[in-house]
């Protein structure tokens, strides 16, 4: 029995293409939506880690012996930076703003991170120790400090030069010239402070007296004067890594060590 061909006006209409038929999109197209993807979750990380690094927690690494034994030359520090308040900062750009309040005010003896208060260095971060607060009476009498009449107990401090080093008359002159505004000696003309023997002075409001725990190398207010509270950005939590040089080597010890 032969086929008889269906007329080309009796066969079934060739299917309509579905939804699923249709081209995509244009690899270009897709490398384009994958990068702005990658964009936004890049530009929130960095948001994220701005604001958390201005003001909650930041890292901090010790880049000098000025507060040694406390603090050693590779010690590195996570810094509470909640407690004092913060500022919005733009990282490379010196730019801040937003300020908050923080919890707490810094203590006497205790251990705070500031931004330099010279013009050259505005934007290091400093960490030394507070020996004075608004209104204290200061002065150091052959290396031993008085605190308001009371001669302080720091068991923390090193002398390793001793007062028989010559110093610098410049560096006297200028240790002389701002200490006099905030001297309540007897005898303002005659006074000639040295790192070593000092005062007595007044800390004024809304400022502080800071000192490196390693006396004969630290350039704290001894030199450069007082630190106003605006200018204190933290204090240290604990060491979360500590690296020698010479030899290289981890000190394990030193690790979630709080420094005190």
């Amino acid at each position: 029995m032969s086929k008889v061909e269906p007329r080309r006006d009796e066969r079934a209409p060739a299917p309509a293409p579905s939804a699923t038929d249709a081209p995509g999109p244009a690899p270009r197209q897709r490398l384009r939506e994958e990068l702005i993807g990658w964009a936004k979750s890049l530009a929130a990380a960095v948001l994220i880690w701005i604001v958390l690094r201005s003001y909650l927690i930041e890292a901090f690494r010790i880049p000098s012996a000025s507060m040694e034994n406390t603090l050693l030359v590779g010690d590195f520090l996570f810094v509470d930076k909640a407690a004092y308040g913060g500022e919005l900062e733009i990282p490379l750009t010196g730019v801040r703003l937003l300020p908050v309040r923080g919890y707490s005010e810094p203590r006497r003896d205790g251990i705070v991170v500031f931004r330099s208060v010279e013009d050259s260095t505005p934007n290091l971060n400093i960490v030394k120790r507070v020996i004075g607060a608004p209104g204290d009476t200061l002065r150091m009498a052959r290396d031993t400090v008085y605190r308001n009449g009371q001669r302080l107990d720091e068991p923390y401090a090193l002398h390793l030069v001793g007062l028989m080093v010559r110093e610098d008359e410049f560096r006297l002159r200028q240790i002389r010239a701002w200490q006099l505004p905030s001297y309540v000696g007897r005898d303002p003309a005659s006074y000639r402070p040295t790192t070593h023997d000092w005062g007595p002075i007044v800390v004024p409001a809304a400022h502080y007296f800071v000192m490196g725990d390693n006396r004969d190398e630290s350039y704290d207010s001894r030199f450069w004067g007082f630190l106003p509270r605006n200018h204190i950005v933290g204090r240290p939590l604990f060491i979360y890594m500590s690296i020698a040089r010479d030899p290289l080597r981890i000190r394990w010890n030193r690790l979630l060590r709080r420094p005190s």
